[in-house]
């Protein structure tokens, strides 16, 4: 469903790429764990595969769209509806409550009011917060919000859910617990995950594990 295939990226033309030669291929319900040292890239080819950043050479394609033949809001209306993410710094709105949070990527795409309070509902219960959809963001754990997080970037069923860092405010022992959620739901929808992460325990909890370098991405398995 989501296919790299030697994709490049460099700041300037002059420049030396940042990385070069990334290919991957992954499939519905498999999660993937990017690693590498500082400064390789990670966020940056997260932030590509999101179309926030342009790739300078190489193709991209999801579920059979190749994402450099597509305009800027052709583009746009694909991540909005095809696409989750998953942040470290939560990014929940304190002005709305969870259910109103998660509700969020349902209002973009015009899914009606009602309908929308109903599955955000639905996701906040299955992330163990059920009984706190009418409940405000101040009032919850680090831990708490990032599950908050996890709800509002499944509630549309996207195809494709991409978290940099997602536990990295978050002490181990929620932090464990925060991505099994994760990685859980991911496989449960159906989704593909694409987690960005330092932590080998972290990574240690997806499918596969890959080492981004400047020439590629190679297979690793983190240290448990």
């Amino acid at each position: 469903m989501l296919e790299l295939v030697n994709v490049t990226k460099r700041f300037g033309d002059d420049a030396a790429p940042l990385f070069s030669g990334v290919s991957m291929q992954l499939a519905a319900g498999e999660c993937v764990a990017i690693m590498g040292e500082s400064g390789v890239g990670k966020s940056t080819l997260l932030n590509g595969i999101a179309g926030l950043e342009p790739f300078d050479a190489g193709r991209l394609m999801l579920e059979g769209v190749e994402i450099g033949t597509l305009d800027d809001d052709a583009f746009a209306r694909l991540r909005r509806k095809r696409y989750g993410f998953v942040f470290q710094a939560f990014h929940i709105l304190p002005h709305l409550s969870l259910a109103a949070n998660v509700a969020l990527p349902l209002w973009l795409l015009d899914v009606a009011g009602a309908e929308a309070d109903r599955r955000a509902r639905v996701l906040l219960a299955q992330v163990g917060l059920g009984g706190r959809a009418d409940d405000w963001p101040r009032n919850l754990s680090g831990g708490e919000l990032q599950r908050v997080a996890i709800a509002r970037a499944l509630v549309h069923r996207p195809a494709l859910v991409l978290a940099d860092e997602p536990t990295g405010n978050l002490d181990p022992e929620r932090a464990g617990a925060v991505l099994e959620l994760l990685l859980a739901s991911i496989r449960s929808a159906g989704a593909i995950g694409i987690v960005v992460t330092h932590s080998d325990a972290a990574a240690a909890r997806a499918d596969r594990v890959l080492r981004l370098t400047p020439t590629g991405l190679v297979a690793a398995r983190a240290r448990a």
